[in-house]
């Protein structure tokens, strides 16, 4: 039995399957995204959504649906599913599905009287191609299959709107048409591995509505065009295999292309496959290099997002090729920015302050990997580079101070992860010492000065790194460890702020923490009892001014709600670290209880990954991107953390 299968009594209540949605991408940053009965509830969702690099970073809806009608006797069965206006739910195509698979790859079933039909849905890695595959499983009189194709052409965080500005030609190529509705876009090729018949019928289809983007405050009704449509003859047992991609194919190779790419699939059989597989498909590779993706449908390529999760994403699963090859990519930008302060075209906020701090962390989860020879001789030069641009204050906003801690400014602009604003103003102004720039830094520090014990002709350079750890031990904990047991979560001046956050998991999580174990126990004790959720760490205690947990409302409320009080999934790694330092193996049955919560997740929202962010309140629903690295990355880390403890 799948791990992943949904079946006709889930399927036809669309109050469930509309909040469950389905991600597929090729790793070179297009992708295809709907919910699992085929009903686009965003404007990002679409076939075919990809990156077109001359018209900016952005990525541009294609095709966003084919419609596939089944025909017996001259009656039509149209097995799409469109909300239009008004809440018009037509042509209700779910009814017939009876079952929704997406072990390998989305596999639906629908049953049209005596007609039993599968859909099978597969990126081409690396190329701008989906492939659909039908089969009639069976079928008692003649069928045909008739296919609509609905066109956008447009920015997908945009919408489209009727309009005569568009290109109506759709001349034929080999089993198919092309199309390119506007100037600048690259032309669409639908074509099919048997020779169809095309019918030219354009029209334009009108109100589309987007159930996500209606609850989320934001413009949710679109127009699409249609051209036509195919009609195809098909036996049972027979296969049509549906083609979008910009480039033409051969019509013969479809079938060769479509058995290819299914093999190399990692089959989602379980949590961490689950996870595995979110992880892969954020990963990006082009010309200029390998990156990491911070999610879907609208992730960018961020630097803190890509040191964050790219432990997990990689040598968690066993890719350290991957790891090798995105932080080269990385490490170039950030040497770039640190020797002539530039910054980088395609990797975004490689200026903030704690950037080459979570850097280094990510080298060193490279060390406990793959032995310190293997990181000194790939990476000692980069790790002294980044210590010695730090110690030298040449960063534009990070400075190391006499007491040998680090300050930067943030009152003005948001400089750590928790970077919600509002009118151009932060509204977590963090600024001053921040609680985990610091816990970083030492940790940087006493793993640098590590990998060099015992290198004399590097001993004065290991003596200063030391000396400045040792010289910012005390002055942490003087100016971050309170009476309360816990960490504040920034100094400024005489002024420390008081809001119980999960920032200090980090500070506790680390290899290296300037506290000791009976300091992380005590502030461990607090993020268990009032940051802890199923879902992650709230970015807000219950207890603190401003604790707001339901990510919801509209674009204002939602960006003042993010960081206070919704949980954060990747937190929990730090948080598991944490306490598996304090209890060792006594706390891995614990932890591992508590990675039931986001295996739950397996099968709600983005099957088979975890979201943005959750709300702090039961029922922890999952909120913003449907697929985050970050995320996905740090439970995967968790999770093979305690595979070692068990071995």
């Amino acid at each position: 039995m799948s791990y992943l299968k949904f079946d006709k009594n889930l399927m036809i209540n669309l109050e469930q399957s509309l909040m469950k949605e389905m991600l597929r991408t090729n790793q070179s940053g297009a992708y295809h995204c709907t919910s699992v009965v085929d009903c686009n509830t965003r404007k990002q969702h679409g076939l075919l959504v990809l990156p077109i690099p001359e018209m900016g970073n952005s990525s541009h809806v294609l095709l966003s649906s084919l419609d596939v009608t089944v025909i017996q006797h001259g009656a039509p069965f149209n097995l799409g599913l469109h909300r239009y206006s008004g809440g018009v739910y037509s042509p209700n195509g779910h009814k017939y599905i009876r079952e929704f698979d997406c072990e390998s790859v989305p596999r639906t079933t629908y049953r049209v009287g005596g007609v039993i039909l599968t859909k099978e849905k597969i990126f081409i890695s690396h190329e701008n191609r989906i492939l659909i595959r039908y089969t009639l499983v069976e079928a008692h009189s003649p069928t045909v299959l008739r296919f609509k194709p609905m066109l956008a052409f447009r920015e997908a965080n945009a919408l489209c709107i009727a309009n005569d500005a568009l290109n109506t030609q759709c001349p034929e190529v080999p089993n198919g048409v092309s199309c390119c509705l506007y100037d600048g876009y690259p032309t669409l090729f639908m074509q099919f591995n048997r020779k169809p018949t095309w019918n030219y019928e354009p029209h334009w289809y009108n109100g589309f509505e987007y159930l996500k983007d209606l609850e989320r405050g934001v413009p949710y009704t679109e127009d699409l065009w249609v051209p036509g449509y195919f009609e195809i003859p098909i036996k049972k047992g027979e296969s049509i295999i549906f083609s979008a991609g910009v480039s033409e194919v051969s019509p013969r190779s479809l079938a060769k292309m479509y058995e290819t790419e299914i093999a190399s699939r990692t089959c989602r059989t379980s949590f961490f496959n689950c996870l595995k597989n979110a992880a892969k498909q954020c990963y990006l590779k082009d010309a200029d290099g390998m990156f990491l993706l911070s999610g879907y449908p609208w992730g960018k390529v961020l630097a803190r997002n890509t040191f964050m999760a790219l432990p997990g994403a990689t040598i968690a699963i066993n890719h350290r090729e991957d790891f090798e090859a995105i932080m080269d990519t990385a490490r170039k930008a950030l040497v770039h920015f640190m020797e002539t302060g530039e910054l980088s075209p395609r990797i975004s906020g490689i200026d903030l302050p704690d950037i080459p701090l979570w850097c280094i962390w990510a080298l060193q989860q490279y060390a406990k990997a793959y032995g310190t020879d293997d990181t000194v001789a790939r990476y000692l030069p980069f790790i002294r580079e980044i210590i010695d641009y730090i110690l030298t204050n040449r960063h534009p906003n990070l400075r190391v101070e006499p007491n040998g801690m680090v300050f930067s400014m943030g009152a003005s602009s948001p400089v750590t992860w928790m970077n919600a604003s509002l009118h151009g103003r932060p509204l977590v102004p963090r600024t001053g010492y921040m609680v985990e720039f610091n816990a970083l830094w030492y940790n940087a520090l006493m793993f640098a000065a590590s990998l060099i014990e015992g290198n004399e002709a590097l001993a004065s350079q290991r003596d200063r790194w030391l000396a400045t750890a040792n010289t910012m031990k005390p002055a942490f904990i003087d100016a971050f460890l309170n009476d309360y047991g816990y960490l504040y979560d920034y100094v400024n001046g005489t002024y420390a702020d008081p809001s119980v956050r999960p920032n200090m998991a980090v500070a506790i999580g680390l290899d290296y923490s300037p506290l000791d174990r009976r300091q992380r126990k005590g502030v461990l004790d607090v993020v268990t009892r009032e940051l802890l959720t199923p879902k992650g760490l709230r970015t807000l205690s219950p207890k603190s001014f401003g604790y707001r947990p339901f990510y919801l409302g509209s674009p204002e409320e939602r960006e003042m709600a993010l960081h206070n009080g919704p949980a954060r999934p990747w937190l929990f790694g730090f948080y598991a670290d944490a306490y598996l330092r304090v209890f060792g193996a006594s706390g891995v049955s614990y932890i591992d209880r508590m990675l039931i919560g986001y295996e739950d997740e397996m099968t709600n929202g983005c099957i088979g990954s975890l979201s943005q962010l959750y709300d702090g309140n039961p029922p922890f629903s999952g909120r913003g991107a449907i697929s985050h690295i970050t995320n996905v990355a740090e439970i995967l880390r968790t999770l093979t953390t305690l595979k070692k403890f068990n071995m």
